[in-house]
Formats: C-alpha cells, sequence, structure tokens
C-alpha cells in the first residue's frame, strides 16, 4: 500500500507541474499575439493608469465579427482591462470616485456602454469565451456614440486625449470611442 501511495503521488506531482508549465506556455503565447500596454495620464494632479492587451486585426471584421454587437467585451484581449484614477471623474454626467476599475464594453453599432467595474478578474473571459464581469459590481455605465476612423488601426489601442477636458479613447479597425473625462 505504501508504495502505491508513493506512485500514485509521483504521478500527480508530475501531472500538476505539467499542467502548470502548459498553462506557462500558453499564456506567454497569448502575450506574444496581445502584448501588454499601459497608459500614464498625469495632468493638473489627475493620475490615471490603464493596462490592457492589445490585439490585431489580422484581416479579420472586428465589431460585429470577432467582437460581436450588444454583447460584454472584455476591451481588450487576455486579463481584464484595468483603469486607475486618483481623483473623482465625471463620466457622463455620473460620478466615478477615485479608485481601481476593471473596464469593460458592450459595442453597438451606433452606441457603446463603456462600463466601470469595482471588481478585479484574473482573466478576462470564462472557458466559454464569456466575459467575466459581474454586473452587480458595475461603479458606472456610460453610453458613448461612436466614430469612424477614416483609416483602418490595426492594433487595439486605448489613450487619454489630452485636451481641455482629458477623454479616455478606445481605437480598433475604423471604430474609435471617446469617453470625456471631467
Amino acid at each position: 500500500m505504501n508504495k502505491f501511495l508513493k506512485w500514485a503521488l509521483i504521478v500527480l506531482g508530475s501531472l500538476a507541474a505539467i499542467a502548470f508549465i502548459g498553462f506557462q506556455v500558453m499564456k506567454s503565447q497569448t502575450k506574444k499575439a496581445s502584448p501588454e500596454g499601459t497608459v500614464a495620464y498625469e495632468r493638473n494632479g489627475l493620475k490615471v493608469d490603464i493596462y490592457y492587451n492589445r490585439p490585431s486585426k489580422k484581416g479579420r471584421e472586428i465589431f460585429g465579427g470577432l467582437v460581436p454587437y450588444d454583447v460584454v467585451w472584455r476591451t481588450g484581449a487576455n486579463e481584464a482591462t484595468t483603469f486607475s484614477t486618483n481623483k473623482d471623474l465625471n463620466i457622463g454626467g455620473q460620478n466615478l470616485p477615485a479608485g481601481k476599475y476593471t473596464l469593460w464594453t458592450i459595442p453597438g453599432k451606433n452606441e457603446w456602454k463603456v462600463i466601470f467595474n469595482k471588481e478585479m478578474y484574473g482573466w478576462g473571459v470564462d472557458f466559454d469565451q464569456k466575459a467575466q464581469r459581474k454586473p452587480e459590481f458595475d461603479a458606472l455605465q456610460a453610453t458613448i456614440a461612436p466614430e469612424i476612423l477614416p483609416e483602418e488601426l490595426e492594433m487595439f489601442t486605448i489613450s487619454v486625449d489630452d485636451a481641455a477636458t482629458p477623454a479616455l479613447v478606445l481605437a480598433w479597425d475604423r471604430t474609435r470611442v471617446v469617453v470625456p473625462m471631467q
């Protein structure tokens, strides 16, 4: 019995090590296809930091295709996108308290919902590729009309427009969504 237990533990330990290594390899491969991106914005005492992953178009139809309309999107690839601010912001006439959030969107043909969620999620989707967002943790939802870009943007990009009123900008393919932050 003792010999059987020893071999069972060796087999289980080996399987756990293989699974761990396999997960790390898979994670590194997805990072190659959708590299990490960061945004650090600072002006007049406002600090905004964004961490996200940047998928590429690669000839695919993006919105209404790879990213379906009217379905929650993790707004990037791999891990859920995070957004942090050191000051309260007014977004779409609503207050977003200073803090750290995950950023989600529901793309639509004529309008997008931009969602700031209080919960932190390890990965953006579950094994069925459905967004892990839990709506009960939403801090704010703003509805924004998308703009059409004159040219395709190959890689998903998040930036902060440095204007009199700074704006969070999401852009990919021929779509741009501008979210004023007062």
